[in-house]
């Protein structure tokens, strides 16, 4: 499943991340999340990029949901409600 720039940024907003903050994560330039972030649809950046800020972000406790109908989204996995 591919994510897009606004489950990026929700995400973020999930973990109260700062862009930077998930630049580092993934060992990423912070350019190269701003630029996966700017539209709401398909992030214009390589899968590789792709890939790590996904793994980063599961790794912080983000479950992303795919399009089923409602759309694409992210929530906290369960273990990481509590925090």
């Amino acid at each position: 499943m591919s994510i897009t720039g606004a489950q990026i940024r929700a995400a973020r907003a999930l973990v109260r991340w700062s862009a930077g903050q998930l630049a580092e994560a993934a060992k990423i330039g912070l350019m190269t999340v701003r630029r996966a972030e700017a539209t709401d649809g398909a992030v214009g950046i390589t899968d590789a990029n792709a890939h790590a800020i996904r793994t980063a972000l599961e790794a912080a406790g983000v479950e992303f949901i795919a399009e089923n109908g409602g759309g694409p989204g992210v929530r906290l996995s369960k273990g990481q409600r509590d925090v």
